[in-house]
């Protein structure tokens, strides 16, 4: 079950965190590799070795709190645990089967419909967002039981300022939660970020007004509209990292005056200004962020194909994976290394960078610090 994993690793954490600067991660050191996926796209779950077992269009990907990595598995309809110690690959939440069934039950038995993101609570709880459910759901570390957090399962727009579970949301995509485990929703269809009480259940809008409009460089997030909400990260303190989609754009809110600065991309859609000023890039649709613990955020450049990086010391955009042509592989050296709409990103602690190359079938990896 999926408390007795996360007890059972979070135990032995300590002797993984000691060995974690072996000889094999420094000669890893940016270099990509597959650790999930054969490429094939066969979406009905299966277990096994993670690097044989077909893995369908992965997207959000997240270590856990008990040191494995969670992947969305949009074809499936499932959410998978790798034990990146094992590199055995399970199913923590899904049945395979296309729905929306099994509050109450186990996670296991229950029907999701195309999971698009994971994060967890300070209880070790997993929250993931099914898009085409229009909902966020949680499974309780404890029990594995599964529920429903925020939406009622009808696309829309309603219930703010009332429970979180008989609101509506529109295709949802990506979630952060803060250091108080609210949770932040990318509300895409309606072009807002949601946002949900733990203490009261109920949910508000956080920021947008629903109009695709252009996003001012230093408003608030008060009668300011975003163009495509698409991807969150938070940085432990006081600010979220968003990427807008249609704005072709990353921005920081700043949580103490709720302030929007404007970080990198045009606004036009494009791939160029690598070496140069985040501000005068051209980003291809961005999707999945995470900042590295050196403050460096990192995000998938979907419709370019790339991984890229805004540098936090110098404000400036490189590509780290990827040459902006689709392709699947070969792995080895990151600049040759193709990929296929890569859609989630997550950068772990011990600095490895973890992607899911949607298209390609495949979760991919890099070390990105010796």
């Amino acid at each position: 079950m999926l408390h007795f994993r996360i007890f059972a690793a979070v135990f032995f954490s300590f002797f993984i965190d000691a060995a974690s600067a072996t000889e094999d991660d420094r000669n890893a050191t940016h270099r990509v590799g597959v650790i999930a996926g054969n490429g094939k796209d066969i979406p009905v779950p299966s277990n096994g070795p993670a690097s044989v077992t077909a893995i369908s269009q992965p997207f959000g990907v997240c270590i856990g709190p008990d040191k494995a990595l969670y992947v969305c598995e949009v074809g499936s309809h499932v959410v998978r645990r790798i034990d990146l110690q094992s590199s055995e690959m399970t199913t923590v939440a899904g049945s395979g089967h296309k729905g929306y069934a099994g509050d109450g039950g186990a996670a296991t038995d229950a029907k999701l419909n195309e999971p698009y993101e994971v994060r967890f609570d300070s209880g070790g709880n997993m929250i993931f967002v099914e898009m085409q459910n229009h909902i966020v759901r949680k499974v309780d570390s404890k029990t594995g039981i599964i529920s429903t957090v925020a939406g009622n399962g009808i696309a829309g727009f309603a219930g703010d300022g009332g429970p979180a579970v008989a609101a509506q949301l529109n295709q949802p995509h990506s979630i952060v939660l803060d250091n108080d485990d609210r949770i932040y929703i990318c509300d895409i269809r309606n072009h807002r970020i949601r946002m949900v009480d733990p203490a009261t259940g109920m949910i508000s809008t956080f920021a947008g007004t629903g109009e695709r409009a252009a996003t001012p460089d230093g408003s608030t997030i008060s009668g300011t509209p975003l163009n495509g909400p698409r991807a969150l990260d938070f940085d432990g303190d006081h600010s979220l990292f968003l990427a807008l989609r249609e704005g072709n754009a990353i921005y920081r809110i700043g949580l103490q005056k709720h302030l929007l600065h404007h970080l990198a991309g045009t606004g036009k859609s494009g791939y160029s200004g690598d070496g140069g000023p985040g501000k005068k890039a051209q980003l291809a649709g961005p999707k999945g962020v995470s900042l590295s613990r050196t403050g460096d955020l990192y995000f998938a450049d979907t419709e370019s194909h790339t991984v890229r990086v805004l540098r936090k010391a110098s404000g400036i955009v490189e590509t780290v994976i990827g040459d902006g042509a689709v392709g699947d592989g070969p792995d080895g050296d990151p600049k040759k290394c193709r990929l296929n709409r890569p859609h989630g990103v997550f950068v772990s602690t011990d600095d490895w960078l973890y992607v899911g190359d949607t298209n390609n079938h495949r979760v991919r990896r890099m070390k990105i610090a010796p």
